[in-house]
C-alpha cells in the first residue's frame, strides 16, 4: 500500500478504463475527493477520455457533487448505475445521447460485485423480469447509443431468468474511515458499509488498482480485525482526506454510525400535509413484528410517523443499504438510518429481500396505470432509474405504493400507460402479490381485473376529486369506504392502540407446532 494525494491517485486512470465507484446516494461513503480530482485532471488536461463509470448506487447531491463531477463531454463513454436521481447532469447527458446510459436494479448490481469477485460468469436472478430491465422491454437502456446487451433473458430448468453480465474493472474508487499503515481499512464512522469488500475483490481479480479514500491513518496492527472491512492485501493506494464528511449534508452524526442512539423525541415530527397523510395511511398496514422496507421519497415518512406514534420498536424498518431496525433517514440523507440494530453489507440485505424476507414494502410511485404498472424510473423528461425498487417490489409479500394523486401543477399521476414499467402489475397478479396504491385522496388495490378504488378521503367527491384527477377510470369497489378521518387531523392517530389489537408476525410453522404441542 502507498499513501498518495487524490490528484496523484487519479493519474492511474487511463482513457477507456472501467471505473468502479463505491458509495451511496447523498454522500454516504462516497469517495468525493477522488471523484473531484478526476474532474480536475480532465478539465486541465483533457484526459482520461471515454471511461465507463460503474456504481451500483446513485451518487451525488443532486447538483454538482458525486457522479456530477463526470458530466463533461469526452470524459464519459457510458454510465451503468442503479439510479441517476442524485446526478441530474448525468441524466441530462443520457437524454441528449452524449453517453451510453443504463440504469439497472441496485440489488442486482450489488450482488453482481460478489459474482465478479469470485470469477463466476455473472448473476442469474428473476429480479427485473417483465420490467424495463427485461430485454423484451429495453434491457435497462436509457439512451439511444446504449446498444450492448448488458442483461440477457435465459431459460434455466424451464423457468425464465435474467442474466446480468460481469464487467472488467480497471480502477476502483472506494472509501472508509481509517486505514492503517498496512492498508487495512475500517468504516466505523460511515453510515453504510455497502459492497466495498466485494468491489475491492472484484477489482483485484481483474488486475485493477484499488484506491481507498479515508479520513485518517493509524499504526499497523492497531485496528481490531473485526473492524476491518477492506483488508490491506486488496488495497493499492490510500488517500487521506481529513475533512471527509459522513454525508453531503452531515459532517458526522453518531446516530448514523451507531455510536449512540438518538432519543425518539429528536426524530422530526412531520407537518400535516399530503405527504404525512400518505405516510399515516400506509402506516395503518403495519402489524406487530412486521419486517418492512422503506423506499426513498414520501414513504420514508413512515419512520417519522412510527416514532411520533411510539411504535418504532414494535416493527422492524429496514432499508436496502443494509440497515435493520431503527428509523431510516429521509430526503437527501436516505440510505442512512438512526438507531439501527444492525448494519449489513448491502448484498446480504438484497439476498434477504430477494428471498422473500419482507412482509411489507413501502415504496413511492411517480405514475401508475390501470393495469397496475408502476413507474419510478423515467418520467417527465427525467431519467431516474430504479435504485432498489425492483428487487424490493418484486419480492415483498405485500407492496404499498405511495404518492400524491396529481403532480405539482395538476398533471395526473394515474396515467393511461406508464412511460416505463418499473413494476409489472400483470406479473404481480400472476404471482398472487398483494398491492395497494395510497394517495392523499384515495386508496386503490390491484385486483384480478386491474386497479380498483377502495377508499376515498372523507370530504372528497368521487368524480371531481378522484376520477377527475386521473387519466383512466378505475374500477370502483362495491364496498367503497371513506379513509380514516384520523389521518387528516393534527393529533396523533393512535397507531399504538391499533397495533395492540392486531396479530403479531407469526413464528415459523415448526415453532408454532411446538408451541401448540407444549400447550
Amino acid at each position: 500500500m502507498r499513501r498518495v494525494t487524490a490528484d496523484e491517485a487519479v493519474e492511474v486512470v487511463r482513457s477507456g478504463d472501467t471505473l468502479l465507484i463505491g458509495g451511496s446516494g447523498g454522500g454516504h461513503a462516497v469517495p468525493e475527493a477522488l471523484m473531484a480530482a478526476l474532474e480536475r485532471r480532465f478539465l486541465a488536461t483533457g484526459e482520461p477520455r471515454g471511461i465507463t463509470a460503474l456504481h451500483p448506487v446513485g451518487l451525488g447531491d443532486g447538483v454538482s457533487l458525486g457522479a456530477n463531477h463526470f458530466a463533461h463531454r469526452g470524459l464519459l463513454k457510458r454510465v451503468v448505475s442503479g439510479t441517476y436521481v442524485n446526478s441530474p447532469k448525468i441524466s441530462d447527458m443520457a437524454l441528449r445521447d452524449e453517453i451510453e446510459g443504463w440504469t439497472l436494479p441496485q440489488g442486482a448490481l450489488s450482488q453482481l460485485m460478489r459474482e465478479m469477485a469470485a470469477g463466476r460468469p455473472g448473476l442469474l436472478t428473476k429480479t427485473g423480469l417483465h420490467t424495463f430491465v427485461d430485454p423484451r422491454h429495453g434491457g435497462g437502456r436509457q439512451s439511444p447509443s446504449a446498444k450492448d446487451d448488458l442483461v440477457e433473458l435465459v431459460t434455466f430448468r424451464g423457468e425464465e431468468y435474467l442474466f446480468y453480465k460481469p464487467y472488467h474493472v480497471d480502477v476502483a474508487f472506494l472509501r472508509g474511515t481509517t486505514a492503517d499503515e498496512a492498508g487495512n481499512v475500517s468504516m466505523e464512522q460511515e453510515a453504510v458499509t455497502l459492497e466495498m469488500l466485494s468491489e475491492a475483490q472484484a477489482t483485484r481479480r481483474c488486475g485493477g488498482v484499488v484506491i481507498v479514500q479515508v479520513k485518517r491513518m493509524a499504526r499497523a496492527g492497531t485496528l481490531h480485525p473485526k473492524m476491518v472491512k477492506i483488508p490491506g492485501i486488496l488495497v493499492d493506494l490510500v488517500v487521506v482526506e481529513p475533512d471527509q464528511r459522513q454525508t453531503y449534508e452531515t459532517g458526522y452524526s453518531p446516530a448514523y454510525s451507531g455510536e449512540v442512539r438518538t432519543p425518539l423525541d429528536d426524530i422530526p415530527v412531520l407537518p400535516l400535509d399530503a405527504r404525512k397523510i400518505i405516510a399515516r395511511r400506509a402506516a395503518l398496514e403495519l402489524f406487530p413484528g412486521a419486517i418492512c422496507n422503506l423506499g426513498s421519497g414520501v414513504m420514508t415518512g413512515i419512520a417519522n410517523v412510527a416514532a411520533e406514534e411510539g411504535v418504532l420498536d414494535r416493527v422492524c424498518l429496514t432499508n436496502e443499504q443494509g440497515h435493520v431496525g431503527g428509523a431510516p433517514a429521509s430526503g437527501n440523507e436516505a440510505g442512512a438510518a438512526m438507531n439501527p440494530d444492525a448494519t449489513l453489507d448491502q448484498p446480504y440485505q438484497f439476498d434477504f429481500y430477494d428471498g422473500g424476507g419482507l412482509d411489507l414494502a413501502f415504496l413511492s410511485f411517480a405514475e401508475f396505470d390501470g393495469s397496475g404498472n408502476v413507474n419510478v424510473s423515467r418520467f417527465g423528461g427525467r431519467i431516474v432509474g430504479p435504485g432498489g425498487f425492483i428487487n424490493i417490489s418484486q419480492h415483498a409479500r405485500r407492496v404499498i405504493f405511495g404518492g400524491t394523486l396529481a403532480a405539482k401543477g395538476g398533471a395526473p399521476k394515474a396515467v393511461r400507460q406508464v412511460e416505463q414499467i418499473t413494476f409489472s402489475g400483470a406479473y404481480a397478479r400472476e404471482r398472487g402479490q398483494t398491492v395497494l396504491i395510497v394517495t392523499e385522496r384515495a386508496v386503490f388495490r390491484l385486483s384480478p381485473e386491474g386497479v380498483e378504488l377502495i377508499e376515498i378521503a372523507p370530504e372528497a367527491d368521487l368524480e371531481r376529486d378522484v376520477v377527475g384527477a386521473m387519466a383512466f377510470r378505475p374500477l370502483v369497489s362495491p364496498q367503497l369506504r371513506r379513509m380514516d378521518p384520523r389521518l387528516f387531523g393534527a393529533a396523533r392517530i393512535g397507531l399504538a392502540a391499533d397495533l395492540a389489537q392486531r396479530p403479531a408476525r407469526p413464528p415459523p410453522a415448526r415453532l408454532a407446532a411446538l408451541a401448540r404441542a407444549a400447550e
